[in-house]
């Protein structure tokens, strides 16, 4: 069925049930106080021309953080096959209790990075940096201080954590509109790669809403080619004002190392999601029942869309609010909320 569904705007087509605007709003859990953020979201100056890049580096380094995990994991140690055999083990001695290949705890340190956004010590960083420490330790940009992190939250569908550090005064950067993101807009990634200190590198944006890699299942990713590499994940992508634009996640690359293909959260993203794990705890997400895919030429062609925007409902799953509301496979989601 070819048809164009408008949410929220003049010529709505279909209105969400209730029960879906409920799920929406559903939350709960224990509240914790705001953080207290600076966000400047005035366009950015993209006119302005430098050579260096040093004062805007010196003014957001202090905020990127090193972070360093540490969780206990079960190791079986490697051992000759022949060691399976009771015969043989009876023939060199010991008993089963008492043999090596008995599985044993290992400590398991990783590396990671994060960008603090309150001066009362909250810090924004991935998913997979902390997932499953028994502790987080966080350090400062030169090492001058150390401070043992609670993790208020995580969020594994979008790969976004809080941390929260007892401090105050801390340097916490500016957060800006990631919407406002344009490719070619210069960009600086910053972090702490392969633990050998803080370092920066300089791009441009390469795209934007990137997504269908499988990583997580919430992506709209902006790609660089800002060199990020292994710890720089959870460091922060910085426009050339020096204010968070993303949060740097992942690589593509053959070879494990940066091929100019990385990819960074959206700030407005990640900032939506911390929001709700510090008031909440956890995130509670309302739930449509559909698939939906990319427009692609072929298919604005066949549809007679005017352009490639907007998604194509692909699919409808049974007994869900996307049915109950009317929505067919075949329609075109091409505005939500008044935003196309």
């Amino acid at each position: 069925m070819k048809r164009n569904i408008l949410f929220g705007a003049g010529g709505v087509s279909f209105v969400l049930p209730a029960a879906l605007v409920l799920q929406l709003l559903a939350l709960s859990g224990a509240a914790l106080a705001a953080p207290r953020i600076n966000v400047d979201d005035r366009p950015l100056d993209r006119e302005a021309r430098g050579i260096s890049f040093a004062p805007i580096v010196k003014k957001v380094a202090p905020s990127v953080v090193n972070i360093y995990s540490t969780k206990m994991v079960r190791v079986r140690p490697f051992m000759h096959p022949l060691f399976d055999d009771s015969f043989f083990r009876r023939f060199f001695g010991g008993d089963e209790e008492s043999q090596p290949s008995r599985p044993q705890l290992r400590k398991a340190q990783g590396l990671g990075s994060g960008v603090i956004v309150s001066e009362d010590g909250y810090i924004l960083t991935n998913n997979h940096v902390v997932e499953g420490a028994d502790k987080v330790e966080v350090a400062l940009a030169g090492g001058k201080k150390e401070y043992t992190a609670k993790v208020v939250g995580t969020d594994p569908q979008t790969d976004v954590a809080v941390l929260k550090v007892e401090a105050t005064g801390l340097p916490a950067i500016t957060l800006t509109d990631s919407d406002k993101l344009e490719v070619g807009d210069v960009v600086l990634a910053i972090g702490n790669p392969f633990g050998v200190g803080q370092a920066v590198t300089k791009g441009i944006v390469s795209g934007i809403g990137r997504g269908g890699f499988g990583v997580v299942d919430y992506e709209d990713f902006i790609q660089t080619d800002a060199a990020i590499n292994p710890g720089n994940s959870g460091g922060a992508l910085v426009d050339a004002d020096g204010r968070l634009v993303g949060v740097n996640t992942f690589i593509m690359s053959r070879t494990g190392r940066s091929e100019g293909v990385g990819f960074a959260i959206p700030v407005n993203l990640a900032r939506s999601v911390m929001d709700r794990l510090i008031k909440d705890g956890k995130i509670v997400r309302g739930y449509l029942g559909v698939g939906i895919q990319q427009v692609t030429p072929d298919l604005a062609k066949e549809f007679k869309l005017a352009d490639e925007s907007g998604a194509l409902v692909g699919e409808v799953r049974s007994n869900t609010p996307a049915e109950d509301a009317g929505i067919k496979e075949g329609d075109v989601v091409i505005e939500f909320n008044a935003r196309r």
